[in-house]
């Protein structure tokens, strides 16, 4: 038996974006049902960082208070560690605004956030262990979407003025509308892994390079949130060298986790991300949108793909409410604004993520060679020709004039186009 629901806005995806879309449109008077397929919010995130214009606009509605209680860490400054130096690539502490830092916060607290305040607006619903199936069409235009509920098994039909996908990379609703999003050729991937985190250890986060390795640690209190850089495809071929090989690497990269590495106890503790830098050309149909990762899948350099799906969602809210709101229905043209606005961004910095991974990647590097580090694929150190002691150019640009290392920090924790709440959403 089919169930028959109507909303206004029906959102596929609890994610960040789909959460503060939610908020917003609720907050806007407008019918909005949120469809999340999971029962909670309690993943493995690996996105848990909320930069300073989501903070920004966290306190525009009225939330900030709220989001200071939850536990989570700061980040104020960047730095990487090569072999010979540290090096300061981004320094937030004169950030504009009341927010000169990154918070680090589990992404199930945030959503948690979100969640709680959208409930309190009387036009917003939440619908978890819903997993969208296939979209209504209405003639050719988009009208809702066929879900079923993951627990009882009972298939629902929503039928929506309008569709909005924020089910990530792999989104579903932009399978099920035909659209395929051009893909800029990533050459690498992350292995994710967790390690004990020691009061004696270094504060906030850290980068680690050296001719054939980049590892990132990112403090999430009492314990590191790990990534480590391999090739594209290579995952198997390293597996297959042993877990104890890739411990020995770690150690050798950061002596300091010594006396904890063996917290990696087998290849089931380190995860696989497959990276993916994708846009879509259009990112819209009738009766539907697509935003965050949905629409353009960011690589994780720089952390920022939840505050560009934020924003996404404060954009389509502030563009397309009032349209809700007076006629009950949105355009094309009322759907390409969002996309027309939100698209040089991502576009900006998928371009500064890919000149990012040809800088990390690139087959001779200008640092000097590691000590007994053999590289898993990511570069020879053999072939390099180093000058020890001298600092890669974009490094010694940032440390002869630290005015860019303010540039930097803007670039990442503000971003080139924040958006901010509409005047109906605040309190």
């Amino acid at each position: 038996m089919m169930n028959n629901e109507r909303t206004t806005v029906a959102i596929v995806g609890g994610g960040p974006a789909g959460m503060m879309a939610g908020l917003l449109f609720a907050r806007a008077g407008i019918a909005t049902t949120v469809l999340e397929k999971h029962a909670d919010f309690l993943r493995d995130f690996r996105g848990d960082t909320v930069h300073a214009s989501t903070l920004n606009l966290l306190d525009e509605l009225g939330l900030g208070e709220r989001f200071a209680t939850l536990p989570q860490r700061r980040l104020d400054r960047a730095q990487v560690q090569l072999d010979w130096t540290t090096a300061q690539v981004a320094d937030l502490s004169r950030l504009p605004g009341a927010h000169q830092h990154i918070a680090l916060v589990p992404q199930w607290d945030f959503l948690d956030l979100l969640a709680d305040a959208a409930a309190a607006e009387p036009t917003f619903t939440l619908r978890r262990n819903a997993e969208v199936t296939g979209l209504l069409r209405d003639g050719g235009a988009i009208a809702g979407v066929h879900y079923t509920d993951r627990v009882t098994g009972e298939r629902h039909e929503l039928r929506a003025a309008l569709t909005i996908g924020c089910d990530g990379r792999g989104s579903a609703v932009r399978a099920a509308a035909g659209l395929r999003p051009r893909s800029f050729g990533v050459p690498m991937d992350v292995w994710w892994f967790r390690l004990p985190r020691l009061d004696t250890d270094p504060a906030g986060g850290l980068g680690r390079i050296s001719p054939g390795h980049f590892a990132v640690m990112i403090d999430r209190g009492d314990y590191w949130q790990c990534g480590y850089l391999i090739r594209k495809g290579s995952d198997l071929r390293i597996r297959q060298a042993g877990l104890s090989a890739f411990r020995d690497r770690l150690v050798n990269l950061l002596p300091w986790l010594a006396d904890r590495i063996d917290h990696l106890r087998c290849w089931d503790d380190v995860k696989l991300l497959d990276v993916r830098l994708e846009r879509l050309h259009r990112w819209y149909d009738d009766g539907l949108l697509l935003i965050g990762d949905a629409a353009h899948a960011m690589s994780p350099v720089g952390g920022v793909g939840i505050n560009l799906a934020v924003a996404d969602a404060v954009a389509a809210a502030r563009l397309l409410a009032p349209a809700l709101r007076s006629d009950g229905r949105v355009s094309r043209a009322d759907l390409r604004r969002v996309q027309v606005r939100r698209w040089w961004p991502a576009a900006l910095i998928q371009a500064g993520q890919r000149l990012a991974h040809r800088a990390l990647l690139r087959r001779d590097p200008v640092l000097p060679v590691g000590r007994g580090m053999p590289p898993i694929g990511l570069g020879d150190p053999a072939s390099a020709t180093p000058q020890v002691g001298d600092l890669p150019a974009p490094l010694r640009l940032l440390q002869r004039w630290p005015v860019l290392q303010r540039v930097m920090a803007r670039l990442v924790a503000i971003g080139p186009l924040p958006e901010h709440a509409p005047w109906w959403a605040r309190r």
